[in-house]
């Protein structure tokens, strides 16, 4: 495996509050790696340090083997971009406004608009079928239509990786689904790695080709969803007990949840009760 993104003895956290300890990762390059674990396990902080959004405490990252705090700023933003959970757009922006942002790494007072940049906005434009919604503001727009907004403009930044915390939250089940096939197109087409937080455990084994379990401040498992995916695992990261079974469409580990709620029977006449 050729690792894009590689922790090694990292450990982050706030103030005196370590939330990953000592941490060995790799990240494979060119594929869709999906973090999962329960609430408040350190997922989306672990995506934070990964762009440097946050300091570790000890250890190191590296992207594409260079250590990641003696890169620059704008060399980073050259690398990977990131889109946070829930981003806000800045009052009366449009679309076409908003995506061209995603060129800033590029911009200099010796290099001002380009062709390049030009022809690059288009491309994020037209992959995300926004090319009639230029003119619209942002905050006019649908949850999926405004998400679609924020991964063009992280496609504008021509990264070949692209991390995303959450990026199906507040989404109805139409547009989770209409998000994460772009991204799935963007993997297979363009050979992106994509790195992503879902709590979805069904949605993450359909779309992930790595997964990484988190608890305990470390990994608990790690690889393919047929590999590391059973009930022992979901009960143990997520303390909930379940069934596996195979996903009729895609031949995935879909995670059937027990609860408190009786299942219905069938009676002899083939009708439920």
């Amino acid at each position: 495996m050729t690792p894009g993104i590689e922790t090694k003895q990292l450990s982050i956290g706030y103030s005196e509050n370590l939330i990953i300890e000592n941490l060995d990762m790799k990240i494979p390059k060119g594929k869709i790696t999906v973090l999962i674990g329960s609430n408040g396990c350190g997922k989306s902080t672990l995506l934070r340090s990964l762009a440097r959004l946050l300091k570790p405490k000890s250890g190191n990252i590296l992207l594409n083997q260079e250590k990641l705090n003696t890169l620059s700023t704008k060399e980073i933003a050259k690398q990977l971009s990131i889109l946070p959970q829930g981003p806000t757009p800045p009052d009366g922006i449009t679309v076409l406004q908003l995506v061209k942002q995603g060129r800033y790494p590029y911009q200099s007072w010796r290099k001002q608009w380009s062709e390049e940049d030009e022809r690059i906005v288009k491309r994020a434009l037209e992959v995300t079928n926004l090319e009639d919604l230029i003119n619209k503001q942002v905050d006019s727009l649908s949850g999926g239509q405004r998400q679609r907004v924020w991964i063009a403009m992280t496609l504008a930044q021509a990264t070949e990786t692209i991390l995303l915390d959450e990026p199906t939250t507040y989404l109805d089940l139409s547009h989770q689904i209409e998000i994460l096939d772009l991204l799935f197109e963007l993997n297979a087409n363009e050979n992106r790695t994509v790195i992503m937080v879902l709590h979805d455990i069904n949605l993450a084994c359909r779309y992930a080709h790595h997964l990484i379990a988190i608890k305990d401040k470390t990994i608990y498992a790690e690889g393919s969803p047929h590999e590391i995916i059973n009930e022992s695992l979901i009960e143990d990261v997520f303390n909930l007990k379940c069934q596996i079974i195979n996903d009729p469409l895609f031949h995935t580990p879909m995670c059937i949840p027990y609860g408190k709620v009786v299942p219905f029977a069938k009676t002899a006449t083939g009708t439920f009760s």
